[in-house]
C-alpha cells in the first residue's frame, strides 16, 4: 500500500532532483576511515540540489519554520521601548512513523544514492548542532538516525568523524584563531592513532561567545555547512535583546547558557554514538570516538573565561546537564573498552592519563572508571619492573659505569642506561634533568639517589662519571647551556651527600679512628665538584651549618671542616661567592664558625699541626680577599699566622735547602701549613730540592761537535706521605711548574722530578688530572716538533699513567691521539725509537680496554694502525666480547664496521686453534678469511734470486761500504721487505759470515713500517725453510738450534730488530707447530732472562710510588739496544727492551693455551711471574684469562696464573688456598661469606636512618670492615680487611676498591676446581633458603630487629612465608649459623635482599657457562615448588600464591621467611640488571626449561621473570622480537587452540598480561617511555598476529588490536605503513 506524501513537503524540490547532475560519488568506506571528509566535498554537499528538500523534510518533522517565513522578523529590529505579547500559532509536525516513508519518497528521485547519503549526513550534522538544546527535536533526530540506520542508510564511519569534528568546531569560538587547528587535530587523530592534545580540542575555559544572540558560534566545520545569520538568530534559544553584555552578571549568564548548550550537544553526540556502536564500526572511527570522549572527560571542569577565581570557587558547581553528558560519555567509553567487544583496548585508558585529572567530580560513575584504570595500571606496571628494582644502584664494581657508543668517533651517551632511573607510573625507567629536579627531598626516590651518591663518595668513581651524572648548580649555569644528557643528580642531592660524608668522617674521627686518607679523598672529590660548579657554595655552607649546629650537635670537635673549606677557598667560584655575592658577609661568618681548638693527643703529629694552624690560614686568606669581612676575623688566629712566618724564615734563610727525606714530623706539619699560606714560595722550595743536585753533561756519540746535552742529577723524589698533605693549590702550582721544566726546559729532567710529577697526579686524580698529550701540541703545533718532550710524554703514559687514563675514561681518546702520531711516523725513515715506544703504548692502551672503542676518531675509512696493532685489536675484541659481553646494541651495530676497518689493512688470517676460542660473533666474521701466507711465499720465491744477489753484495764480509747508500736509495720497495729474509738465508748456520754493520745501518735507515714488514716476512720464510729442511730428513733439534742461533744474531748479538715485534710475529703463526717452539726457546734464553733480571734490579719495586731511594738511569744503548738507540741523543727514564715485553708475554700465554701447550705456559709463568708484577694490567690479565679459558685450564696452571698477582695485596678469602688445592666442593659457608664480602664492600649501603633496621653507622663499608676482620672464619672472610678507604694509586688495577673486591671474588670462583653447575647450585641454594637461615643466625646469639625496614617497601625477598598455609622453608643444608646478621650490621630482611643482589651481581660477571647453569637451576627450583608440582591445590589458591610473592610483594614482607620462587626471581632480576645486552639473549633458556607451562600461575611466573627485560631491549629490535616470541609461546602453552591446561582457564584472568603486551610494544615502538604519539612497529604487530593464530578465540579477541589487520586493529589502521599499503 502506497502512502501519500506528507503535507508541507515542497514538491518543487522533488522535481529538481530529477535534473541532478552526475557527480563523482564520495570515497568508499575504506578510504573514508583515513579521510572522513574534506572541505571541498562539504561545499559540494551544501550546494547540492537535494539539500533544500532534505532540509525542508527535517524542518517539517522538527516543527521549525522555514527561513523564508522568518525574514520579516529578522529584518525588523527589536524596539526596546515597546513590548508585544503574541501567541505562537504553529502546525503540529507529522507523526515520527511517517518520516521514513517521506524520506524514501525523496530517495527514489535520485539515482546516485551515495551523493544523497552524503547530503543527508551533512544536513543531520548541522541539525544536531542547532537542535541539541531542544529536547523534542533532539529526540526526533535520534529517531531519524536510528530509522535511517535500520535501512542501512547511515555510513557511520563517515558520519561520526564529521560529527565530532563539527562539534569541536562548534565548541571553539570564532576569533580565537584555533578553529582550524581543532578541525585538523580532530580529523588527523584518526589517521595518526594519537589522542589529540588536551589543548587541541577546545574546552570551556577558552569559550567566549562571539555572537551574543547565539549560544554557539557560527559553524564552519567539516561536514557542516555554514548557516546564515538569520537562521542562527532564529534557532537561538535566547534572543539578542535578552543578552545584556555589561557587568559580571551578564558574563555569568552568558557562560551558564553556553555551558548548557555544550552539555546538551555532548549529550546528544554521546547518544548518537551509542546508537552507532550497535553497528560494526571501522577501527579508525572507534579510535576517533575514544579520543574525543577522553578529551571531554579530561577537560570536564574547564571554565568559561570571564569568571574570576572567587566566582568559580564559590558559585560554580556541576549542574545536572553536565552530569548527564558525563554519564553518557562514560557509557560510550565502557562500551568501547568492553572486553566482550574489544572495540578499543583498555590499555588506551591506562596510558591516557585520565586517572590523573586534577579535579575529579563527585561522581561515582567516573570514580569507578578511574579506580579500574588505577587497578589495571598497577597490575600492568608490575610486569615492567624487576623485583627489588629500587635496590639496583651502581656498585662501581664494574668498569661499565655509564655505557657509551662511539660509532662516529664522537662519544654518544646511551640515554637508556643512566646510572639510576626512577620508575614511572607505567613502570617505565625514567631519568633526565627535569625528572631529577622534580624529586622531592625525603621521598623514596630521593633516598635512592642519596644511596648512590653516598656509595660514590666512599668508592670514588672516575671524574668522568661525576661529569656525566651531575647537574651544574643553577647559580653557575649559563643560559647558553643546554640540558645535560644522562644527568640525574641535582646540586641539592650532591650537597646533601657531601655533608653526609663529612658528618660520617667526623664521627669516625671523634671515635679516634684514623681516617686521614678518607679526608684526603673527600677533599680531592670536593675540589673537583666545586670547581665544576656542581655545588652552590653559599647554599652548601648554609646547609652544613644547619646540619652541624642543629641536626648533629657536638659532632664538630676538630678543624677538619675548616681544613676542607681551606682546600677549595681559592677555587674561582668560591672566591666569587666570598667577594661579590650579596650574602658574602653572612657566608664568611658561617665559615669562621667551623673553627675548633685542636685537642689532639699528639701535638707533634703532622695532621694535628696542620689542623691546629688551618684556622689561621683560613683567616689570613679571607683577610686578603675582602676588606668588608675583615671585622669578623679572629685576631688571635691572625696573630697566630706570625708563627708560620717565623718558622718559614728560619728554615728557608740563606741558601739552606730543605731536606725532604729527613724532615721530622713537626717540620712536615709546618710545611703543610705553609702550603696553604705561601704556596708559591713552597712550590719554589720543592723545585729547588728537585734540582739541588745540579746538572751534568751526558756523554754521547750522536751529538754535534759544539752541542752539549745537560741532565739534572738525581735526588730522591718527594714521598707520597709528604705530598698528600700539600694543599691542592700547591699541587696545582707544582704540576704546572714541573710541566714547564719537564717538557719545555733546556735541561733533561731527572727521574726524581718525573716521578714526583707522576705522584702529584696520582694522589689527587680528580682535582689535578689533565691530558699531557695537549702539552705536546699547544696552539695546533706538530706534536713531534719537540722530540725530547714526545719521548718523555710517551714514557710517562706507558710506564706510569696508563691506569690513570683508564680510570679517567680517557684511554679511548688517547688511542686516537697516539694512532695519529704513529700514522705520521710509520713511513718516516729512521725514527724507530719514538715510533716503537708509541706503538708499545698503543698496545697497552688497547689491551686496557674493557668496552668497545672506535679504531678511528671520525669512524670512516681503514684504520691507521700498524699491522701489529691491528692484530692485537682483534685479540682484544675477542677478550672483551668473551669475558665482558657486548654491552650495548650500538656496539653490535658497528662491530662489523670496526672489523672492516681493521681487515682493510691487515692481511693476517688467524689459526683454527685461535678461532675456536674466539666468541662466535667474531669467529664467524673471521672464519672465511683466506690465509695469504702461501702467496707471500710464492712472492718470496719469485724475488729470492734478486734478493739473495743484493744481500750478497750488501752483507758479505768484503762488501763495498758505498753500496749501503746505493741499496737504501735505489732498491725497490718490494725487494726491501725481503732484506731480513735474505740475510737469514745467507747466515743460516753461519751467523758470523754476515756483515752486521751494513745490515744494522740499512735497517736503521728503513722506515719503521718497512722493518715490521721485514720481520713478518722473515718469520714466514724461516718457518717455510724449516719445514723444507724437515722434509729433507734434517733433525728437528738441529734445525731448532740453527734457527734460534740465527735469531739470536738479530736480537741479541747485534740488536738489529725489536724483540717484541718478532715475538708477536712468531705467535701469530701458531698454526705452524714450530713457531711457538721458537718463541719458548727465546723466552728460555739466558740473554732475555738476564735482561729481565737487570730490569728488576734497576727499576725498584713494582709499586713505584713507595720507592724512597734514588732512581738509577740506565744507559741509552743498554736500555734500548743498537736498533732503537742509533742516532738518539736523549736518555731514557723508564723505557727498556724488557719493559716493552710486558704486554707481549700475556699474549704469548694466551697463544700457548690456545695451542694446548699447557706445560710451556706454566714454565713461562714460572720464570716471568715476578716480572709480570710490573705489568700495569696484571690483575686484569689474570681475571680475563681465567674467564676466557674457563673450563679449559688445569688446576696446576690456574695456580701458576695466580702467582702473577701479589697475593699479599689481594683480598682473597682465607680458605681460598685450601679450596683451590682440593677436589671437593667448598661448603656453603664459603660462598655465603664471599657474598657477604660483596654486601659489605660492593653493594651500596642502605640508608643509615632506617626506622626499624637499627643499622646506624654499622652499614658503612668503612665501619663494617672491623667486624668482618674480627669474625673471619676458616671457611671465608677477607684476609686483607681494609683499614680504610684506599687511595687510587694503591688500586690502579682494576681502579676502585669495589672493583678489586668484586673481581677478586670472580677470580676465586673461576679458580675453583669444581664445575660451574656445582658453584651455581650452591649459590642458588643459599638464595632460596637465605631468609630462614638469617633469622636463625640472628636469633642464635645476636638478636637483631627484623621488622620491615622503610628502605625496603616492596621487596619480596624482604620476608614472607613460603606459601599460604604451607610449611616454612628450611635452612640451607651445610650453611652454618655464622652470625651473618651481626657481622653485616643489617637486619635480616635487609641482609637477605642485599645478599640476593650480591649473588646476582657476582653471577653476571662470570662467563656464559655459569649463566646456562643458573637458568637450569632456577627452572628446577621453580618447577619443584609446590605451586607447580602439587596438583591438588585449587586454582584460586595457586593464583593467590603467585600474587603473594610476585605481584604484590608487600604481602610477603609481613613475615620473616621468603618464598623460594620470590627469591629466585629476585636473583634473576638482579642478575639481568648487571648483564651486558649480548648475554641477555641466553635468558630464553630459562623459559625453555620451564616449558611446557600448563597453568596461569606458571604463565605469570614466566612473564614476571622475562617481562621486565623487554624495556631494556627496546632498541635491540631483533632480540626484543625473539624475547617477545618466547613469551607468546608460553601463552600458547596455556591458551593455545589445542592446549590442555591443568585447570580450566579464562582469558579474562590474564587481562594484566594483555595490557602489558600492549604497553611494551608501544614502548619498543617509541624506543623509550610511551608518549601520546607512540605506535607499535609494523614488524611487531605482524609477529604478534602470527603468534595469535595459535591462541584460543577468547585470547585472540583480547589481542585484536595487536595484529597487522587494518580492519580490526586500531594500531594497524592508524599505522602509516599499513595505511600506505591499503591506500
Amino acid at each position: 500500500m502506497q502512502r501519500a506524501p506528507t503535507p508541507g513537503l515542497s514538491s518543487q524540490h522533488l522535481a529538481e532532483m530529477e535534473q541532478l547532475n552526475n557527480t563523482p560519488p564520495p570515497p568508499p568506506p575504506q578510504q573514508q576511515q583515513h579521510r572522513p571528509s574534506s572541505s571541498a566535498s562539504s561545499r559540494a554537499h551544501h550546494f547540492h540540489p537535494a539539500r533544500p528538500a532534505i532540509l525542508d523534510l527535517f524542518n517539517l518533522y522538527l516543527g521549525r519554520r522555514s527561513p523564508q517565513k522568518s525574514d520579516e522578523s529578522v529584518r525588523e529590529p527589536p524596539n526596546k521601548t515597546q513590548k508585544r505579547v503574541t501567541a505562537i500559532n504553529r502546525e503540529l509536525p507529522p507523526p515520527n512513523e511517517q518520516f521514513l516513508f517521506d524520506f524514501e519518497q525523496i530517495q527514489s528521485q535520485f539515482p546516485d544514492q551515495e551523493q544523497l547519503r552524503a547530503v543527508t549526513e551533512s544536513v543531520l550534522i548541522s541539525l544536531v548542532i542547532q537542535c541539541c538544546n531542544h529536547a523534542p527535536r533532539a529526540e526526533f533526530l535520534l529517531f531519524a538516525l536510528r530509522s535511517l540506520c535500520n535501512i542501512g542508510y547511515i555510513n557511520w564511519d563517515a558520519f561520526l568523524p564529521s560529527l565530532l569534528s563539527s562539534v569541536s568546531s562548534a565548541e571553539n569560538p570564532v576569533g580565537q584563531g584555533s578553529q582550524a587547528m581543532v578541525a585538523v587535530s580532530s580529523a588527523t587523530s584518526s589517521q595518526s592513532g594519537v589522542p589529540p592534545p588536551s589543548n587541541a580540542i577546545p574546552n570551556s575555559a577558552n569559550f567566549q561567545a562571539s555572537n551574543p544572540a547565539s549560544p554557539l558560534p557560527a559553524i564552519h566545520g567539516i561536514g557542516s555547512p555554514a548557516q546564515s545569520a538569520a537562521e542562527l538568530s532564529t534557532l537561538s534559544p535566547m534572543k539578542s535583546n535578552d543578552v545584556i553584555c555589561n557587568g559580571q552578571q551578564s558574563a555569568r549568564a552568558n557562560i551558564s547558557v553556553r555551558e548548557n548548550v555544550i552539555s546538551s550537544l555532548r549529550q546528544l553526540s554521546c547518544k548518537i554514538i551509542l546508537i552507532s556502536l550497535e553497528s560494526n564500526l571501522m577501527p579508525v572511527t572507534r579510535f576517533d570516538i575514544f579520543n574525543h570522549m577522553l578529551n571531554w572527560l579530561v577537560n570536564w571542569d574547564q571554565r568559561q573565561q570571564g569568571l574570576d577565581e572567587f566566582d568559580s570557587a564559590q558559585f560554580w558547581k556541576p549542574d545536572k546537564a553536565l552530569i548527564e553528558w558525563l554519564h553518557d560519555c562514560l557509557d560510550v567509553i565502557w562500551l568501547l573498552v568492553d572486553d566482550n567487544k574489544c572495540r578499543v583496548p583498555f590499555y588506551e585508558l591506562i596510558r591516557s592519563g585520565l586517572q590523573f585529572i586534577e579535579n575529579i567530580p563527585d561522581d561515582e560513575a567516573l570514580f569507578t572508571l578511574i579506580l579500574e584504570i588505577h587497578r589495571r595500571r598497577d597490575m600492568m606496571a608490575t610486569h615492567m619492573q624487576m623485583l627489588d628494582q629500587h635496590l639496583h644502584c651502581p656498585t662501581f664494581g664494574t668498569p661499565r659505569l655509564l655505557p657509551q657508543a662511539t660509532t662516529t668517533g664522537e662519544t654518544v651517551t646511551n640515554m637508556r642506561y643512566s646510572p639510576i632511573t626512577y620508575p614511572s607510573v607505567l613502570g617505565e625507567p625514567l631519568h633526565g634533568e627535569e625528572l631529577a629536579a622534580s624529586i622531592q627531598r625525603g621521598s623514596l626516590d630521593w633516598e635512592r639517589a642519596m644511596r648512590c651518591l653516598r656509595h660514590a663518595f666512599r668508592n670514588t668513581p672516575s671524574p668522568d662519571w661525576w661529569r656525566r651524572v651531575l647537574l651544574v648548580a643553577p647559580c653557575h649555569r649559563t643560559h647558553a647551556q643546554g640540558p645535560t644528557p644522562g644527568a640525574v643528580f641535582t646540586s641539592e642531592m650532591i650537597s646533601e651527600a657531601t655533608i653526609d660524608r663529612i658528618v660520617e668522617l667526623l664521627k669516625l674521627t671523634n671515635a679516634e679512628t684514623n681516617c686521614w686518607q678518607e679526608w684526603l679523598i673527600v677533599s680531592d672529590v670536593f675540589f673537583f665538584l666545586m670547581k665544576h660548579g656542581c655545588i652552590d657554595f653559599v647554599d652548601f655552607v648554609d646547609k652544613l651549618v644547619c646540619r652541624l649546629q642543629d641536626g648533629d650537635q657536638h659532632i664538630l670537635r676538630t678543624n677538619h671542616v675548616t681544613w676542607l673549606l681551606a682546600q677549595i677557598i681559592r677555587v674561582e667560584l668560591v672566591m666569587n661567592a666570598l667577594n661579590t655575592d650579596s650574602r658574602k658577609v653572612e657566608t664568611t661568618r658561617k665559615i669562621l664558625s667551623f673553627h675548633k681548638e685542636d685537642r689532639s693527643s699528639d701535638p707533634n703529629n703532622p695532621q694535628s699541626i696542620l689542623l691546629d694552624f688551618i684556622s689561621s690560614c683560613q683567616n689570613l686568606r679571607i683577610w686578603s680577599l675582602n676588606t668588608s669581612t675583615r671585622e669578623y676575623l679572629n685576631n688571635e688566629q691572625l696573630q697566630k699566622g706570625k708563627q708560620i712566618d717565623e718558622w718559614w724564615r728560619q728554615v728557608s734563610k740563606g741558601e739552606r735547602i730543605m731536606d725532604y727525606m729527613n724532615m721530622d714530623e713537626r717540620s712536615i706539619g709546618m710545611f703543610w701549613v705553609v702550603s696553604y699560606t705561601m704556596a708559591q714560595p713552597a712550590c719554589e722550595t720543592v723545585m729547588h730540592w728537585l734540582t739541588s743536585a745540579g746538572v751534568t753533561e751526558i756523554p754521547g756519540t750522536n751529538l754535534q761537535p759544539n752541542e752539549r746535552l745537560m741532565v739534572m742529577q738525581e735526588v730522591s723524589p718527594l714521598p707520597v706521605s709528604l705530598l698528600s698533605g700539600f694543599s691542592i693549590n700547591l699541587c696545582l702550582k707544582l704540576a704546572f711548574q714541573m710541566e714547564e721544566s719537564l717538557f719545555s726546559g733546556q735541561v733533561v729532567p731527572s727521574i726524581a722530578m718525573v716521578e714526583t710529577y707522576v705522584r702529584v697526579l696520582l694522589i689527587s686524580p680528580h682535582a689535578l688530572f689533565r691530558s699531557i698529550m695537549t702539552l705536546l701540541s699547544p696552539k695546533n703545533q706538530n706534536p713531534l716538533s719537540k722530540p725530547a718532550a714526545s719521548l718523555l710524554v710517551f714514557e710517562i703514559l706507558n710506564y706510569r699513567l696508563l691506569s690513570l687514563y683508564r680510570y679517567q675514561g680517557k684511554n679511548k681518546g688517547l688511542i686516537h691521539d697516539v694512532t695519529k702520531i704513529i700514522a705520521t711516523l710509520k713511513g718516516k725513515r729512521g725514527d724507530h725509537r719514538v715510533f716503537r715506544l708509541a706503538e708499545n703504548l698503543c698496545m697497552n692502551l688497547i689491551l686496557s680496554m674493557r668496552e668497545f672503542f672506535s679504531v678511528k676518531r671520525d669512524g670512516k675509512g681503514p684504520t691507521e694502525f700498524t699491522e701489529t696493532i691491528n692484530r692485537i685489536t682483534i685479540t682484544t675484541l675477542a677478550i672483551i666480547i668473551k669475558t665482558h659481553g657486548i654491552a650495548e646494541v650500538e656496539h653490535l651495530l658497528y662491530l662489523q664496521t670496526i672489523l672492516e676497518q681493521i681487515l682493510a689493512t691487515s692481511q693476517h688470517a688467524w689459526s683454527e686453534k685461535t678461532l675456536r676460542h674466539f666468541p662466535p660473533i667474531l669467529r664467524e666474521a673471521l672464519a672465511g678469511r683466506i690465509d695469504n701466507r702461501g702467496l707471500a711465499i710464492q712472492a718470496w720465491q719469485q724475488a729470492e734470486t734478486t734478493v739473495i744477489n743484493q744481500c750478497t753484495q750488501l752483507l758479505s764480509s768484503s762488501a763495498d761500504p758505498t753500496y749501503v747508500m746505493t741499496y737504501i736509495n735505489h732498491s725497490f720497495p718490494q725487494h726491501r721487505q725481503y732484506l731480513c729474509s735474505g740475510a737469514w738465508i745467507l747466515m743460516y748456520g753461519h751467523p758470523e759470515s754476515i756483515n752486521s754493520l751494513h745490515l744494522g745501518r740499512v735497517l736503521r735507515e728503513f722506515s719503521p713500517e718497512e722493518v715490521t714488514a721485514n720481520i713478518y716476512t722473515m718469520v714466514d720464510v724461516l718457518l717455510h725453510h724449516f719445514n723444507l729442511e724437515l722434509q729433507r730428513g734434517r733433525s728437528l733439534q738441529d734445525l731448532m738450534v740453527k734457527a734460534c742461533a740465527s735469531l739470536a744474531f738479530f736480537i741479541w748479538a747485534h740488536e738489529l730488530l725489536p724483540l717484541d715485534i718478532l715475538l708477536l710475529a712468531l705467535i701469530d703463526r701458531d698454526d705452524d707447530p714450530h713457531a711457538l717452539r721458537i718463541v719458548i726457546s727465546i723466552l728460555d734464553s739466558k740473554e732475555l732472562q738476564q735482561r729481565v733480571k737487570l730490569y728488576l734490579m734497576n727499576r725498584g719495586p713494582a709499586e713505584h710510588w713507595i720507592y724512597s731511594g734514588v732512581f738509577k738511569r740506565t744507559e741509552l744503548q743498554k736500555a734500548l739496544g743498537n736498533h732503537l738507540s742509533w742516532k738518539e741523543r736523549y736518555p731514557t727514564f723508564f723505557d727498556d727492551i724488557a719493559a716493552r715485553l710486558l704486554p707481549v708475554i700475556p699474549l704469548i700465554i694466551y697463544r700457548l693455551i690456545e695451542n694446548d701447550a699447557i706445560d710451556a705456559a706454566d714454565r713461562v709463568l714460572q720464570v716471568y711471574s715476578t716480572f709480570l708484577h710490573y705489568y700495569p694490567l696484571n690483575f686484569t690479565f689474570v681475571r680475563d684469562i681465567l674467564a676466557y679459558f674457563y673450563s679449559h685450564l688445569p688446576s696446576k696452571l690456574i695456580i701458576r696464573i695466580l702467582t702473577v698477582l701479589d697475593v699479599k695485596k689481594i683480598p682473597f678469602s682465607e680458605s681460598f688456598p685450601q679450596h683451590i688445592n682440593s677436589s671437593n666442593a667448598p661448603p656453603l659457608d664459603y660462598f655465603a661469606t664471599l657474598l657477604l664480602g660483596l654486601v659489605n664492600h660492593v653493594i651500596p649501603p642502605l640508608n643509615n636512618s632506617s626506622k626499624n633496621g637499627q643499622v646506624g653507622e654499622a652499614s658503612n663499608a668503612s665501619v663494617r670492615a672491623p667486624h668482618i676482620k674480627a669474625q673471619a672464619t676458616s671457611q671465608g672472610g677477607p684476609s686483607v680487611a681494609p683499614e680504610g678507604q684506599k687511595p687510587f694509586y694503591q688500586l690502579q688495577d682494576p681502579g676502585t676498591y669495589t672493583q678489586l673486591i668484586l673481581e677478586t671474588a670472580v677470580i676465586e670462583i673461576l679458580s675453583l676446581p669444581i664445575t660451574a653447575s656445582q658453584i651455581v647450585s650452591s649459590l642458588v641454594q643459599i638464595v632460596v633458603h637465605i631468609q630462614p637461615t638469617l633469622v636463625q643466625s640472628s636469633n642464635g646469639s645476636h638478636p637483631t630487629s627484623v621488622g620491615q625496614s622503610s628502605v625496603l617497601p616492596t621487596s619480596p625477598s624482604g620476608g614472607s612465608t613460603d606459601s599460604l598455609g604451607a610449611t616454612r622453608t628450611p635452612t640451607a643444608a651445610g650453611l652454618s649459623n655464622s652470625n651473618f646478621v651481626w657481622r653485616s650490621g643489617y637486619t635480616c630482611q635487609q641482609l637477605s635482599c642485599l645478599l640476593i643482589q650480591a649473588c646476582g651481581l657476582l653471577l653476571a660477571q662470570l662467563p656464559p657457562e655459569f649463566h646456562i647453569q643458573l637458568y637450569i637451576e632456577a627452572a628446577r627450583v621453580i618447577k619443584e615448588s609446590w605451586w607447580l608440582s602439587d596438583g591438588k591445590r585449587s586454582v584460586s589458591e595457586l593464583e593467590s600464591a603467585v600474587c603473594y610473592a610476585l605481584l604484590d610483594p608487600t604481602w610477603a614482607a609481613q613475615d620473616n621467611t621468603s618464598t623460594a620462587i620470590g627469591n629466585v626471581v629476585a636473583l634473576l632480576h638482579a642478575f639481568f640488571s648487571n648483564l651486558p645486552l649480548e648475554w641477555l639473549e641466553g635468558t630464553h633458556l630459562i623459559i625453555k626449561h620451564l616449558r611446557p607451562v600448563t597453568s596461569i600461575a606458571g604463565l605469570r611466573i614466566a612473564f614476571r621473570i622475562i617481562g621486565p627485560l623487554l624495556p631494556r631491549l627496546a632498541n635491540a629490535h631483533t632480540l626484543f622480537n625473539k624475547t617477545l616470541s618466547v613469551l607468546l609461546s608460553v601463552m600458547a602453552d596455556v591458551f593455545g587452540r589445542n592446549s590442555q591446561p591443568s585447570a580450566p582457564v579464562e582469558a579474562s584472568e590474564i587481562a594484566d598480561i594483555i595490557d602489558f603486551l600492549h604497553h611494551i610494544v608501544h614502548y619498543e615502538g617509541q624506543g623509550g617511555p610511551v608518549q601520546a604519539s607512540s605506535k607499535p612497529r609494523a614488524e611487531v604487530l605482524a609477529l604478534i598476529g602470527r603468534a595469535a593464530e595459535s591462541f584460543s578465540p577468547d585470547v585472540q579477541h583480547l589481542m585484536t588490536h595487536l595484529k597487522a589487520d587494518v580492519n580490526c586493529s586500531i594500531y594497524a589502521a592508524t599505522h602509516p605503513k599499513f595505511v600506505q599499503n591499503t591506500s
